[in-house]
């Protein structure tokens, strides 16, 4: 008996002795989690700031009311115990007490409505914003378009890294921004109001970041707003925290404050980069060029569904064989890709240009067993794009 109990507890102290380990490696992240992290997130924003005056005050005044009320209690359950020879009293009622009762929770309540009013009404306040970016949820991304302001024009759409994935996927975490890191950060000057319009292209979304004293749902058909003014340069993180399906922990925000001169040479790489992309749809691509593009498009945005061979996964479909990838007729494909299917399973796609979206479904006709030898052109997406 002795001999496997001693089996049985040696893979379990392996397992706390490494699980301690890893414990004591993971540091505080700055702008995110810290470990035993206790309290909210430290503030950045003013809104932030009046939040945590909030918590504590209501704190405050819950703990007093818990000792007063409970203390009153216990100490009359102690005082008057039968043991003691106590007798109950009888009476039928008291107005003094009755309207006492009354009044003293009235004031309670004001006193804890008025100051979270103001910074609830203050929340709402999105007038005056120096930058507006409006921010989609997708299943499971982040779509950010600077609408105005400096930037205007920009868009892009931000993804858990794939690292993250892979470091998921084997069980092995690592580093102290594990599951928060993404490929392309959001982007904002420091002391700048900026204004955040969310909605959703699938199903309800939640935009957080704690620092910044914001939450705000992402709702399909619905315009939604927030804003912050974010008054010291990091990074700082947060995820979506509405559940939004089975990679709803794979979803993470991450915001980088820069200094305005910084933020502005930003925005010029980002205009030039933009103006880079912007392929002729009237250009006639090779087989080998556009499929070799079309891997790169692939791997940013599909493979966290569908995966690296195609095979999908539950609910997900199969590229690798499908019916629809190895028709001959492009049209049905495509416009999958451009309006998604199944009641949101599939996001729409049309955020990515002509030339991309000809690349990956170029890509998916001739990868894996599928080797259709098709090509898709650009100039194909632009007619069904007008459809």
């Amino acid at each position: 008996m002795t001999s496997i109990s001693n089996k049985l507890a040696s893979p379990l102290l392996v397992a706390l002795a490494s699980w301690g380990t890893l414990a004591h490696a993971v540091q505080d992240l700055p702008g995110g989690p810290a470990v035993n992290q206790l309290n909210l997130h430290p503030p950045v924003t003013k809104i932030a700031e009046a939040q945590h005056e909030l918590h504590w005050m209501l704190m405050i005044i819950c703990t007093v009311i818990f000792i007063g009320v409970f203390g009153v209690m216990f100490y009359s359950i102690w005082h008057h115990r039968k043991s003691r020879g106590a007798k109950a009293a009888n009476f039928h009622e008291s107005t003094a007490v009755e309207i006492t009762w009354t009044v003293i929770p009235f004031l309670i309540v004001i006193a804890m409505a008025a100051p979270a009013t103001k910074v609830i009404v203050a929340q709402k306040d999105t007038t005056n914003a120096e930058l507006t970016i409006k921010v989609t949820g997708y299943q499971w991304k982040w779509g950010y378009d600077y609408l105005t302001g400096e930037g205007e024009g920009i868009g892009f759409l931000s993804t858990l890294d794939s690292s993250q994935r892979a470091l998921s996927s084997a069980g092995t975490p690592q580093g102290d921004n594990y599951l928060l890191k993404v490929d392309n950060p959001l982007v904002v000057p420091v002391n700048k109001k900026v204004r955040i319009i969310t909605t959703a292209n699938d199903v309800i979304h939640s935009w957080m970041v704690p620092s910044f004293g914001v939450k705000q749902d992402a709702i399909p058909g619905f315009v939604r707003d927030t804003w912050f003014r974010a008054e010291q340069v990091g990074d700082y993180y947060g995820q979506c925290v509405e559940l939004c399906g089975k990679e709803h922990a794979y979803m993470p925000i991450h915001v980088k404050v820069l200094p305005q001169v910084e933020y502005t040479a930003w925005v010029a790489d980002q205009q030039n980069k933009a103006a880079a992309r912007r392929d002729d749809p009237n250009k006639v691509w090779a087989l080998a060029d556009l499929q070799a593009r079309g891997a790169k498009v692939y791997a940013a945005n599909c493979a966290a569904c569908h995966q690296a061979n195609g095979k999908g996964a539950g609910p997900i479909k199969a590229l690798d064989g499908s019916a629809i990838v190895k028709n001959a007729n492009h049209a049905p494909q495509i416009q999958v890709v451009l309006k998604g299917a199944g009641n949101g399973a599939m996001p729409s796609w049309a955020a990515l240009s002509d030339t991309d979206l000809a690349a990956v479904v170029t890509y998916t006709k001739n990868a894996w067993s599928n080797k259709t030898g098709q090509l898709v052109q650009p100039a194909e997406i632009v007619a069904l794009r007008a459809k």
